[in-house]
């Protein structure tokens, strides 16, 4: 059966319809924590997510050791204009002094961004690959199952979220003081002069304000999750174009030619949703934590 990478798929002939392919292409590569355990581990966005951290650690790390003053190199430019873009947006938006800010940023931006792009790995050359060790390992290459995405695992963007929704209570609490902090989750936004119209307002400012603080980390996980999770479905609806073709018939290649020009003005569009999804991560990220350090 071919697909969109021009190799065969990763599943056997044998009932393999549209139904089946797109569930394949969409289960994870799982681990179950002990016997009778609730916890399962998606051993796929764990790895490549760990690949693609070290991967940015060593290649800035690299760079910034090979950094000279002189002429620098592409790969020392691209780096270079990143970290000033960045350090532009903090100095802009973040009003308070913290060293931590700008590394954080960049650290979101970049991984972010890696994490994201892969989605233009072709949807089926990796799991193909997998499946073929699989084979080879004597397993069934049916139940190899990859996703090579990892901000399309809810998962991921979650704990991207909380880790910075740990920050801003970090941050207002390290700006404001203990008492200050808890002071203002019960004085704000509703101001009084008066002690009993500040004991009135307090259960509204409390009600506000939880609500506030947990609105950021979902609205932070779910947009990034539902756009790469979006778009890892129109591919996989694209290289269905051609599941079950044949060379014999001649509809074969106006499919394959529509999937060509359907994967192309998807790629390419993309491609603008990636990098955006990593910068509106990153400025998100930036504004919350300028605002926890700020008095109302």
């Amino acid at each position: 059966m071919l697909n969109a990478t021009g190799i065969f798929s990763v599943m056997e002939p044998a009932g393999a319809g549209p139904t089946e392919y797109i569930n394949h292409h969409l289960h994870f590569l799982q681990l179950k924590v002990g016997e009778g355990s609730f916890m399962t581990l998606n051993i796929d966005t764990l790895f490549f997510t760990l690949v693609l951290s070290v991967l940015f650690v060593a290649a800035f790390l690299l760079t910034a050791r090979r950094a000279t003053a002189g002429v620098p190199g592409k790969f020392q430019t691209l780096v270079e204009m990143v970290v000033e873009f960045v350090d532009g947006l903090v100095k802009e938006t973040f009003h308070g002094q913290s060293k931590l800010i700008a590394p954080l940023s960049i650290t979101i931006f970049c991984l972010v961004f890696l994490m994201n792009f892969m989605d233009m790995v072709p949807v089926d050359f990796l799991p193909w690959a997998w499946a073929s060790g699989h084979e080879i390992a004597g397993h069934d290459p049916a139940h190899a199952y990859l996703r090579v995405v990892p901000t399309a695992d809810l998962n991921t963007t979650f704990g991207l979220s909380i880790a910075v929704f740990l920050l801003i209570q970090y941050f207002g609490i390290a700006h404001k003081g203990v008492g200050g902090f808890t002071k203002e989750i019960f004085t704000a936004p509703f101001h009084a002069d008066g002690m009993l119209m500040k004991i009135l307002l307090a259960p509204a400012n409390l009600l506000l304000r939880i609500i506030e603080e947990g609105v950021r980390p979902l609205s932070l996980s779910l947009r990034l999750f539902g756009n790469m999770y979006a778009g890892e479905l129109i591919f996989i609806l694209i290289a269905l174009m051609t599941l079950s073709a044949s060379f014999a018939h001649f509809s074969t290649y106006l499919l394959g030619f529509g999937q060509l020009v359907a994967g192309f003005v998807w790629t390419a569009f993309h491609v603008l949703i990636i990098l955006l999804q990593a910068f509106i991560f990153m400025m998100l990220t930036i504004v919350y934590l300028s605002m926890s350090a700020e008095s109302h």
